[in-house]
This record gives C-alpha cells, sequence and structure tokens, in this order.
C-alpha cells in the first residue's frame, strides 16, 4: 500500500513529464517549504502550481483536497493556498487525465469534478471544463 508521500511524489513526476511534452519549461522548487509544486513558465509568464491527486468520490464525480493537512507537534493544521499559488494541476489515475483548476475557481476545503449528470446547475464544476488539453487556459 502506498502512502500519500508516494502517490504526491508520482503525481508530480507526471505532471512534470506532461508539462515538459507540450513545451512548458518547469522548475521545481528547492526544499519542501512552498506551497507550490511547481512552477511553469509558458514563454510570457510564470505559473505557480499545486499538484494534487483526484480520487473517485460518487459515481461520476472525482475530489480532491484544495487545503494542507499536517500534524506539528501532535497538533493537526490545515492551512488553505490563498494567494499562495495560481492553479492546481490536478491528476486522476483512472482516466489518466490532467485538470488545470485556477486557484480562484476552487474553494477551500475539497472541490469536486462532475463527468455528467442528470441536471444542470451553475454550481456543477464540469470535468471537460478544466481538462488540461495540452494548453495552459487563459
Amino acid at each position: 500500500m502506498r502512502n500519500s508521500k508516494d502517490i504526491g511524489d508520482q503525481t508530480e513526476a507526471r505532471a512534470v513529464s506532461k508539462l515538459v511534452a507540450n513545451g512548458y519549461s518547469v522548475s521545481i522548487p528547492f526544499g519542501d517549504n512552498d506551497k507550490y509544486d511547481l512552477v511553469v513558465d509558458d514563454g510570457s509568464r510564470l505559473y505557480r502550481l499545486q499538484c494534487k491527486t483526484a480520487w473517485s468520490n460518487k459515481e461520476r464525480t472525482i475530489r480532491f483536497n484544495t487545503h494542507t493537512q499536517t500534524t506539528k507537534d501532535g497538533a493537526y493544521h490545515e492551512e488553505t493556498y490563498r494567494g499562495e499559488i495560481d492553479a492546481f494541476f490536478v491528476y486522476h489515475l483512472p482516466n489518466e487525465t490532467f485538470y488545470w483548476i485556477d486557484a480562484t475557481d476552487s474553494n477551500n476545503q475539497k472541490m469536486e469534478l462532475r463527468f455528467e449528470s442528470e441536471i444542470d446547475h451553475p454550481s456543477i464544476n464540469w470535468a471537460d471544463a478544466y481538462e488540461f488539453t495540452d494548453t495552459i487556459p487563459n
């Protein structure tokens, strides 16, 4: 059984590979003290990305955490990424797909992406709207 650090490392490695394969320059911050995992250069702008691994939440949705969780001195801490990142770069292993979610589109706990639904509601975050199609969205 893999631990969450191993899962995150594998997602980051896949993210670097995906971005480099699409012509982007990727930098990795030194150490584990930054809220972002990668810095991506598209030739005109730098993006601070937080990589996340999504899991199947319900039959037609996936979910990922939009906050960080740590334990320090025996106490549990949660922190958001507000103002610290530009986007989440989310990987879902079962469909081998990345999703680019602008940080301003996310909430402070968890975000759910839906593949299909019987209803169309403005509060639904449709997965296909965030799917990374090899180009950083504007």
